[in-house]
């Protein structure tokens, strides 16, 4: 039998006929959908230690739910003591359900963890539909074991959407349960309630 995921549930019964009703979509393949997210964590300052680079990618294996990539240094920079195929970062990429299950432990576990936390702000929209946000600590994610962190690191998620204006991305992200604060996208005006 097919695991169903919460998530993917809310969106299939409730977000997507509430988008068509708000947004005037006359189609339900004209609502827009999550394609992908991705997380992205840079590990410059462990390069030249293999143990801690290591460990900092089974941090991001057992965030994402997911085996983490390492990324490669594109060119050499002598300032910085890097070498091109040097290895700097992490990252991953989750579709499908891995992505709708990762969605909903960010907005209902990891988010409500962080330290005086008040909302996502709505200005991290690209202009095209995507939203990114950066986390400031590993630790939020209740995979991550306290005894086994070395240091304290924070990582970059990326959504990625179909929505063709930042609006109707930030009405499927607040409709899926976002913590947005109460402002307007892309405007100069803040409201606050």
């Amino acid at each position: 039998m097919a695991e169903k995921i919460r998530l993917y549930e809310i969106y299939k019964s409730e977000v997507i006929p509430a988008l068509m009703k708000e947004l005037g979509y006359k189609n339900v393949n004209e609502v827009p959908k999550i394609v992908k997210i991705t997380l992205n964590m840079g590990l410059g300052n462990v390069k030249d230690n293999p143990k801690s680079f290591a460990l900092a990618l089974e941090e991001l294996t057992l965030i994402a739910g997911q085996k983490a990539q390492p990324t490669l240094a594109k060119k050499s920079i002598s300032n910085f003591k890097l070498r091109e195929g040097m290895k700097v970062g992490a990252r991953v990429t989750l579709r499908g359900k891995k992505m709708y299950e990762f969605l909903d432990r960010l907005i209902s576990i990891a988010l409500p963890l962080v330290r005086d936390f008040r909302g996502l702000s709505n200005k991290a929209f690209d202009g095209k539909g995507n939203y990114s946000l950066g986390i400031k600590e590993q630790l939020i994610f209740p995979e991550i074991n306290y005894d086994k962190v070395e240091k304290v690191r924070g990582l970059d998620i990326n959504i990625i959407t179909t929505a063709k204006t930042d609006a109707d991305s930030l009405a499927l992200l607040k409709a899926l349960g976002m913590p947005f604060r109460n402002q307007e996208v892309n405007s100069g005006k803040k409201i606050i309630s």
